[in-house]
């Protein structure tokens, strides 16, 4: 396999099937740890100011249900989504790019940990202080931790995140791409179970062997 050759998976850890799909993206860590895999902030919601309505409270927590039944992954539904949040995804994806750039090899980890916070805690991840604890779970120094995730570098390199995403057709989360360098194949698409995810990934990397 090329050195140049990796995955891109393309994520937001408030993205309901991104949470779904994180047991099948260990299952391929595992079995592939030949194939380095850099994770992408999607920005699914970043910048959303207005709190949620019951409508769209009730649409999210039907996609909750409906992730839980296809992935087994674990929800809190008892008072999600509260009068007044605001969904914003920029904070937790800038979370875990902070995190990035403090320890690359922890960035997979602090995605997960968003990512349980929010779905089966209960926990704000919109919430700096939240963010900051989940670092510090982590094993990262949270002073200095909140000090990247406040810094004016941190917030272009999460953008960065965003427009990689958008310039790499990624129309949906989560998304896995195969980059050869110069070309990008597209792997898989939304949430699939690990025996499917796997059969992609052999066929995709067969197609260029």
């Amino acid at each position: 396999m090329s050195s140049e050759t990796r995955l891109l998976y393309f994520a937001d850890p408030m993205c309901s099937w991104c949470w779904g799909f994180s047991p099948v993206l260990d299952s391929l860590a595992q079995a592939y740890p030949e194939l380095p895999l850099t994770a992408v902030m999607g920005g699914l919601r970043a910048g959303e100011q207005r709190p949620v309505t019951a409508d769209v409270r009730d649409t999210v927590l039907h996609h909750w249900q409906q992730v839980a039944e296809a992935s087994g992954q674990p929800f809190r539904f008892d008072g999600a989504l509260p009068d007044g949040f605001v969904y914003d995804t920029e904070p937790a994806c800038r979370a875990v790019v902070s995190v990035r750039r403090l320890d690359p090899a922890q960035e997979r980890a602090a995605l997960a940990a968003v990512q349980r916070a929010f779905y089966a805690e209960g926990r704000d991840v919109t919430d700096t202080g939240t963010l900051v604890a989940i670092a510090g779970e982590l094993g990262l120094d949270e002073p200095a931790f909140r000090d990247v995730f406040q810094a004016a570098e941190t917030r272009t390199a999460t953008v960065a995140d965003f427009d990689t995403s958008r310039e790499s057709g990624v129309t949906g989360f989560p998304t896995l791409l195969l980059d050869r360098g110069e070309r990008r194949r597209i792997v898989s698409i939304g949430w699939c179970p690990w025996d499917t995810l796997r059969e992609r990934l052999e066929r995709t990397l067969q197609r260029d062997a």
